[in-house]
């Protein structure tokens, strides 16, 4: 251990991250601008090439830092996992979804565990940053990690710190939100401290890997449920003629007791439409049901319906049906001036539409074409935003409000808006054209 530590403390420790994606590469960026050397690992070839081609994957993570560490020899972008063995630390941040029955899916923990086993050396430090259920580090990394015949705490190190990011959000980075570390034992946690500390302003220590796992699973659960709370009061302040969004805003001015949520056309992102049932899988071990837990999944997760009920109800109101109605999406990002479509409830909708026998276009500035994900079959390029585009549909659905949508323009041109997002609360000129969802 204190060999690592003082490769730590020296800056000489490098740091191994595997998987690069929207979590991994601004954390690969911090240790570098922290000044360790460093080591990035990825099963996807066309990441690496993009990275050493001078070209980042993803829009709002630039790629002048990452050129700068290839350039000075500090940083090795890598398909070949045998290189794990040169890592002091090594930081896992592979992706943690749900399987179709909407239990967790750990295939990515658990094959790279596998390979981290194949190379694991005494004097290596390994973290999990990926969410995941309480135990998962201990009950099942721990024993793959301990077939090697190395023994935690003493011959190797492991840890959970869970990430948290809020992509484009300019306020906070990876830099400067605390960081959550529980160790296995007490050596463990010390190399992780050690370690976050020349990387982040602040470090949390807790009790155990457990706690750390729990920790980022509240985190996730506490907006679930809230963003649930509002979205469900937002159906029935409709009912009641009441804007939701001047409640809200009115409920705001109270200085205590009080934190803003907002509704929305349902969850997106690859946190809080699946963290939540980590936890509710792993209760039912305890013979425990998270009831909170999956009444705000079904709250959330009936949004999409009640959208498309406000188009169906819009259309009708103007003498038109559903069926070969053109429908123009705007925004297909889980959330504002971001290029991710994780869980975006957008495509839900844009299914549910589809189905119904719309005619649908979408647009999003930050995501030029649709692929066909798990979840759609969607092959759409961004429609271009004009006079004529806003004028041929029969509606435009604002469902990601992104900065860049000039709203009063929007609204000008098109024949009827329907806005999930009180994006077009400022508009005056054509307000009857306006409806919300």
């Amino acid at each position: 251990m204190n060999e690592l530590l003082r490769k730590i403390q020296e800056k000489q420790a490098t740091v191994g991250i595997i998987g690069l994606g929207y979590v991994g590469l601004p954390l690969l960026i911090r240790f570098g601008e922290a000044g360790f050397p460093l080591m990035g690992f990825d099963v996807d070839s066309a990441k690496i090439n993009a990275l050493l081609h001078g070209k980042s994957y993803i829009r709002h993570i630039p790629i002048e830092p990452i050129q700068r560490f290839l350039d000075a020899g500090q940083l090795d972008v890598t398909i070949s996992f045998e290189k794990l063995r040169e890592a002091d630390c090594i930081i896992i941040c592979v992706p943690t979804p749900l399987t179709d029955k909407m239990e967790p899916d750990l295939r990515f923990i658990e094959s790279t565990t596998k390979t981290i086993a194949k190379h694991l050396r005494p004097g290596q430090l390994v973290v999990l940053e990926s969410t995941t259920y309480p135990g998962t580090t201990e009950e099942l990394m721990l024993p793959e990690l301990e077939k090697t015949g190395l023994r935690v705490g003493k011959d190797f190190f492991l840890a959970f710190s869970p990430e948290r990011e809020d992509p484009g959000n300019p306020n906070y980075h990876t830099g400067n939100i605390p960081k959550v570390v529980g160790g296995v034992t007490p050596p463990c946690l010390e190399c992780a401290k050690a370690l976050y500390a020349h990387a982040v302003t602040r470090v949390v220590p807790v009790s155990s890997t457990r706690v750390a796992e729990l920790t980022k699973l509240l985190e996730n659960i506490y907006r679930s449920v809230n963003i649930a709370l509002v979205n469900e009061l937002k159906v029935l302040a409709l009912r009641m003629g009441i804007d939701i969004w001047e409640v809200i805003e009115a409920a705001s001015t109270k200085p205590f007791g009080f934190t803003p949520f907002y509704p929305g056309p349902g969850l997106g992102g690859h946190c809080i439409p699946i963290d939540p049932f980590y936890l509710s899988w792993k209760a039912r071990e305890y013979d425990f049901a998270t009831r909170f837990i999956q009444l705000a999944g079904e709250v959330n997760v009936s949004m999409p319906y009640y959208v498309l009920e406000r188009i169906m109800e819009a259309l009708n109101e103007q003498g038109k049906c559903l069926k070969g109605s053109k429908i123009l999406v705007l925004g297909v990002a889980y959330k504002k001036d971001i290029d991710d479509d994780r869980e975006s409830p957008s495509y839900a909708i844009m299914e549910l539409l589809e189905k119904r026998g719309a005619l649908i276009h979408y647009n999003d500035p930050h995501i030029p074409k649709l692929k066909p994900g798990r979840k759609h079959a969607f092959q759409l390029e961004s429609t271009e935003l004009t006079e004529e585009t806003l004028g041929a549909m029969d509606a435009v659905v604002i469902l990601t409000d992104h900065s860049a949508y000039d709203y009063p323009w929007i609204v000008k041109h098109a024949t009827l808006v329907i806005d999930t997002r009180n994006a077009t609360k400022n508009v005056q000129e054509g307000r009857e054209k306006i409806v919300k969802a």
